[in-house]
């Protein structure tokens, strides 16, 4: 059947792929599936009650919750009758919550847990729109969303013309969610989604990533975030079963438990992968250590397209008996491939999970283009790149303005932005290219690379352009370094906050018998110092004069989402960092040039 609309998937399920387990959650230990049929079954209910209770085409609804099958029921459910879904977060301020809620126009809000129902209940109060709050858990004296399934089932005879009526007319360019931007800067905007942004971004990634009914997947980003929407709307074409992770901390147990054949992720958690995996090898002694980490090194030089030399396939096949054999064990022995977007994934990475023959592709797009703009085939069939984000998507254009700002225009560019012409004005142009703020390239005319976003980029001042994104993503590449900012606008010289590896740095460490207390000390430890002098001038080799890292200061916490130094979708803020750590940037600035400076590169 032909799918225009997100609902429609839900019909092709039923007619094409009649499955048990198309929706699967771990509750008490024990997955619990879900059938088509439930699912269609369920969606419907939903959207019967919400007509019952007297919502129209165009009301909002907003969803805070974890990754589960419910979020699926009430986002079809939503859709079939025209009542526009607003996802949001779970780990953003109460003072996002208190602007998303109030802006978006949501008329009731649909809440996972006891704690989240705690938190919001009191900031929904203050807002006129909402009427009611509803859980996913059943919570004593807290109304629950089953009841509006059982208030469809009870008016789902009277109601099934007008349901029908509804959901037949709605056209694949209307609105069907609200998706309010992390907010890196400033308060988040309300990106406008139509059926048509999504579904066409779905089918361009079908030739992508090749999926089946037979696959399992796990899915762990949240089902809010953009990206996993579209993804999630990819698996459901394919008829694939999708296993909603516990948590972050059992993605590695969920892997296994369900041999999982492909997942989606962010770099950080890929990083962190990496980091266990560089943990465990070092565990090991004597010939398995060597051995690990020649396997390692032999990796990161992976080349696609056929591009080694002869004698490493035959290194490489040792290696993948050897070592890179135990990784895919690890995941469950079934893993065909990876998918990683949201930021910047460093190219070392990507080679290293080709050599162990386990394909990690990265993708790039915006929630303004629902999301994908450009993504790497799994096959290494001259569509692939490591170290850009490969080929623009079918149906999508794209143009690098004069400035090197990527424009695209396409089926999958937002409606706008909501009760927001002037921003959506400044950013679709009159031609109706989408302007991305993010600087980038054609690499031999066709491989998308991006540099850096538009915003991001600053002058020293000396008038020479600094591009810190790409600084960061190498410093990165650092076993000792976990998050990294490039500073300096203005300023004589470029300089870095490094917020370490501590779980790394600890085990170093205790191996060069360095004693410490806590982070705080150990920062200040001067042979810590040295390593860290070590690694930002090897990495000062790799990069322009001018954008050499002269000065840097090591930080004794770790930046997350929680703490409010990285974005939901685990990306920098730079203005919350700058505010935190304002004293140290003074500091690192106010140096004469000739005193002595822990944090300091000397030059010859």
């Amino acid at each position: 059947m032909e799918i225009k609309r997100t609902f429609d998937l839900l019909a092709n399920l039923k007619q094409n792929i009649n499955k048990e387990d198309v929706l699967c959650a771990k509750r008490n230990g024990e997955w619990v599936k879900f059938s088509v049929k439930e699912y269609s079954e369920q969606a419907k209910l939903f959207g019967y009650g919400l007509l019952a209770k007297g919502f129209k085409k165009g009301d909002k609804i907003a969803t805070v919750s974890n990754n589960r099958p419910e979020w699926n029921f009430v986002d079809m459910g939503m859709s079939m009758i025209g009542v526009v879904h607003v996802p949001i977060y779970p780990t953003i301020s109460d003072e996002e919550y208190r602007y998303i809620l109030e802006h978006s126009d949501a008329k009731m809000l649909i809440v996972s847990d006891i704690i989240l129902y705690r938190r919001l209940k009191e900031i929904a109060k203050e807002i006129d729109s909402i009427k009611e709050i509803y859980t996913f858990n059943d919570i004593k004296d807290v109304a629950n969303w089953s009841e509006i399934i059982a208030l469809g089932e009870q008016k789902r005879i009277l109601g099934k013309e007008e349901f029908r009526a509804i959901r037949d007319n709605i056209t694949e360019d209307e609105l069907v969610s609200i998706i309010y931007t992390s907010g890196t800067t400033g308060n988040p905007k309300g990106v406008m989604l139509s059926h048509r942004n999504f579904i066409s971004n779905m089918k361009d990634a079908v030739p992508r990533y090749p999926l089946n009914a037979g696959d399992r997947i796990l899915s762990f980003l949240p089902l809010c975030h953009v990206y996993e929407r579209m993804i999630n709307y990819l698996y459901q074409y394919n008829g694939c079963s999708i296993y909603y992770a516990e948590n972050l901390a059992t993605i590695a147990q969920d892997l296994k438990d369900i041999k999982a054949n492909a997942f989606v992720t962010v770099p950080r958690v890929i990083e962190r992968i990496y980091d266990k995996l560089v943990s465990k090898g070092n565990d090991l002694s004597g010939a398995q250590k060597a051995v690990f980490f020649w396997a390692m090194r032999l990796g990161e030089r992976y080349r696609t397209n056929g591009n080694n030399y002869p004698l490493y396939a035959a290194k490489l096949k040792l290696a993948r008996k050897l070592v890179f054999s135990k990784w895919q064990k690890a995941f469950g022995g079934q893993l065909r491939f990876v998918v990683s977007g949201g930021a910047a994934l460093q190219p070392r990475l990507s080679r290293l999970f080709f050599a162990a023959g386990i394909p990690l592709m990265e993708g790039y797009g915006l929630t303004e283009t629902a999301p994908v703009i450009a993504s790497n085939y799994i096959e290494e069939n001259g569509n692939l790149m490591i170290g850009t984000v490969g080929t623009v998507f079918n149906s999508v254009d794209v143009r690098i303005d004069e400035d090197g700002e990527i424009l695209a225009k396409g089926p999958n560019v937002m409606m706008g932005y909501y009760k927001d012409e002037k921003t959506t004005a400044e950013v679709i142009d009159k031609d109706g290219w989408f302007h991305t703020g993010d600087i980038g390239t054609l690499v031999k005319g066709k491989y998308l690379k991006i540099t850096d976003r538009k915003k991001e980029m600053f002058k020293l001042s000396s008038g020479k352009y600094i591009a810190p994104q790409a600084i960061e993503n190498l410093l990165k590449e650092s076993d000792f370094i976990e998050q990294a900012i490039i500073v300096g606008e203005s300023e004589k010289f470029a300089g870095a906050l490094l917020a370490p590896n501590f779980e790394y740095l600890h085990m170093w460490a205790h191996d060069h018998k360095v004693h410490f207390r806590d982070n705080q000390e150990l920062i200040r430890d001067e042979k810590v110092l040295a390593v860290f002098r070590k690694e930002v001038m090897r990495f000062n080799k790799m990069i322009g004069k001018h954008e050499e890292i002269k000065r840097f200061r090591l930080v004794h916490e770790a930046w997350t989402s929680a703490s409010g130094e990285l974005s939901p979708t685990l990306k920098l803020r730079r203005r919350v960092i700058y505010k935190k750590y304002a004293d140290i940037l003074r500091e690192m600035y106010n140096y004469e040039e000739n005193e002595e400076n822990k944090g300091s590169i000397k030059f010859s």
